[in-house]
């Protein structure tokens, strides 16, 4: 769908190590890529989510528009984690009703394991035809929203730190969201049929969504990131941040590579217990149809050995997903680095499909 040149937005994905701002033009028949670019964090910027040495998150973003010349101050971003919750809830009673709103409130009071009054609440009504369940007729009137809710904090501490470099906030997703926009533009028509895990792994956070006919019908965060990998590293090797990462990344080598491949043996065992688990009660709880495949996000999606072990242990179908695969590129961009740095840019990527009349 085309998106007037006012209403595009910048998506711009903070996260505890990196920061990620994709432009795209949607004005024409096909969407463009204008823009990427990703700019690194120190491991001490943004802990689990919260944002430790403003100043510097504020100077990294400021260079990273800067350096690639980005002039729309309009900014789509987003939120995860521990301070966020997606849910599918049914609410009993039909949209335009007096109580409506009361019904969701309530919802939200039932699901949330926050103060309600410390919470931004939002949700969308799902279609009844999506879920191959229609009850229009049924004596009992209701309606199936996603529910989205977020802590105020958190919300206000981005839109203060976006402020303070002089953007536009415009849009506040979250990292759920905005990897299901990848999803429907990423995958082609059969794909999206059915039920699918979209697994987001980041440097600290595990997402795992499961969607049906591309809607959200489960999801589940954990604290299992591609750090807890890194601080393995620094503990059992003696070894600095920095110098972690290179040997997590396979630029630094080491001489005990047997207590190494240990380590990463231990986190991917971990990542595809919890999947498992996720993908059983779903399972068993909501859906008789069996998952089809499972689709990787993330920048430590591609720790050695993890897609094929997870392919093995699910018997399912496991490939990244490709948030540039749609997009039209410019002879700037090296086709190489895209797909290398796609898992990365997944979530920046759907950002930046938002515009600013969403909702």
């Amino acid at each position: 769908m085309k998106i007037e040149k006012h209403n595009q937005l910048i998506g711009l994905d903070i996260g505890s190590n990196t920061i990620k701002a994709v432009e795209i033009d949607h004005t024409g028949k096909e969407l463009v890529l204008k823009n990427f670019g990703i700019i690194e964090l120190p491991n001490s910027a943004i802990v689990e989510g919260m944002i430790k040495e403003k100043s510097v998150v504020v100077t990294a973003i400021g260079n990273l528009l800067s350096n690639l010349k980005i002039r729309n101050k309009n900014i789509a971003t987003s939120v995860s984690g521990y301070s966020v919750i997606v849910k599918k809830v049914n609410v009993p009673t039909k949209r335009g009703a007096p109580d409506f709103q009361e019904k969701v409130q309530a919802a939200a009071e039932q699901y949330i394991p926050f103060n309600i009054n410390e919470v931004e609440i939002d949700y969308e009504i799902l279609p009844k035809e999506a879920e191959g369940n229609d009850n229009r007729n049924s004596p009992i009137a209701n309606e199936d929203i996603l529910l989205v809710a977020a802590k105020k904090e958190i919300i206000e501490e981005r839109i203060s730190l976006l402020n303070d470099v002089g953007l536009a906030p415009m849009v506040m997703d979250v990292d759920l969201l905005a990897l299901q926009n990848v999803f429907e533009i990423s995958t082609d028509a059969e794909d999206r049929k059915g039920l699918n895990a979209i697994i987001n792994l980041g440097a600290e956070k595990l997402e795992i969504n499961i969607v049906h006919n591309g809607i959200s019908l489960f999801s589940r965060d954990s604290a299992l990131g591609g750090s807890l990998l890194t601080g393995a590293i620094m503990t059992s090797f003696n070894e600095p941040f920095e110098e972690a990462e290179a040997i997590k990344l396979g630029w630094k080598p080491v001489e005990d590579i047997s207590k190494l491949r240990e380590l990463f043996i231990k986190l991917v065992l971990d990542w595809v217990s919890e999947i498992k688990r996720v993908i059983d009660f779903v399972g068993n709880t909501y859906s008789d149809e069996p998952l089809k495949k499972i689709f990787l996000t993330g920048g430590a999606c591609r720790l050695p050995g993890f897609k094929d072990y997870l392919k093995r242990e699910t018997g399912l179908p496991v490939e990244e997903l490709n948030p540039f695969k749609s997009l039209q590129t410019k002879k700037k961009f090296d086709p190489n680095y895209l797909n290398y740095m796609g898992p990365q840019a997944a979530v920046a990527v759907g950002l930046a499909l938002r515009s600013i009349a969403d909702k």
